[in-house]
């Protein structure tokens, strides 16, 4: 029979980043937490959490994290089914925390929207992660998350996945770079002095419309801008070339802020919405609401 009281210690030390702010979170002192985990690691034979700033979680505690995070939600879902068996109280039912994983060009439009209405009206907490859409369902792999929006439609194991729909980029730069960088065309030659905008390392949607255009893999200078925002601006400041997603940027397109490189050239990145089957029904509520809420933001097949 696992110890709850140690995996929620181990839960609260990886969900915030410290044995401190853990033993703040559960009301008991930092040497109780520490004492859970450690005995928990003795128990299991491992190591269980990366002892840093901020502390992190190996792969058996990732795992352990996500075993804890369904059974809290199962507790739930069952609390709600058989009333008697919720802890006595006069308050509003305990939150259970929910670890979700999105996209940042998601976040900055559509997904903050069906997000908050569901926390309005479900008990939980929710912890996102902002990952590259093509690397989100690597913390579902990892135990790290129950659901994510990701660019994977292979489910991961113990996954569903279902479709969402795509957003649409296209590749966009102030009119004064264009004439600067592209006056004698958009071709291998010219993107290859042209400084580019990606998101992060990870970033890889500039590089897949270039091969798509150039038909070969084109080495492209770039400024990292690790926000949708800042990209958008950036672009329209003159600072460089980049996807952007046209549902932010059109106003910047309509002004002649920000002009297309190529137009009717665009780039189609389908999501999809992937929740642990185990998971339970405050899951499959948010489930619904996400994908509620994609069916009118994202273009649909």
């Amino acid at each position: 029979m696992l110890d709850y009281a140690a995996l929620d210690a181990l839960a609260a030390v990886v969900r915030e980043g410290s044995f401190e702010r853990a033993a703040r979170a559960l009301h008991v002192t930092p040497s109780a937490v520490s004492q859970r985990v450690r005995l928990l690691e003795e128990r299991i034979g491992c190591a269980l959490v990366v002892r840093a700033q901020p502390c992190t979680a190996t792969e058996a505690g990732r795992r352990l994290c996500q075993h804890v995070d369904q059974v809290r939600l199962l507790e739930q879902d069952l609390h709600g089914a058989v009333p008697a068996l919720a802890p006595a109280g006069d308050g509003a039912p305990a939150r259970v925390p929910l670890p979700v994983a999105v996209n940042a060009d998601s976040l900055a439009t559509w997904f903050a929207a069906p997000l908050a209405k569901f926390a309005a009206e479900a008990p939980v907490l929710l912890h996102l992660s902002v990952d590259d859409q093509d690397h989100t369902a690597d913390w579902l792999r990892s135990g790290a998350v129950l659901a994510a929006v990701t660019g994977t439609a292979r489910p991961a194991t113990g996954c569903n996945s279902r479709p969402l729909g795509a957003m649409r980029y296209v590749a966009a730069a102030s009119p004064a770079f264009v004439r600067q960088f592209f006056a004698a065309g958009v071709g291998a030659a010219t993107l290859a002095a042209a400084p580019s905008l990606v998101f992060s390392a990870k970033d890889e949607l500039q590089d897949r419309w270039v091969r798509r255009l150039c038909h070969r893999h084109v080495e492209l200078p770039r400024h990292t801008l690790p926000s949708p925002q800042a990209f958008a601006t950036a672009a329209a400041a003159g600072m460089g070339w980049g996807m952007q997603l046209l549902p932010l940027v059109a106003p910047l397109l309509a002004s002649g802020e920000l002009v297309e490189l190529l137009p009717g050239t665009p780039l189609d990145v389908p999501l999809h919405w992937q929740h642990a089957r185990a998971a339970g029904a405050l899951v499959d509520a948010l489930g619904r609401q996400v994908r509620a809420a994609a069916r009118t933001a994202l273009l649909q097949a």
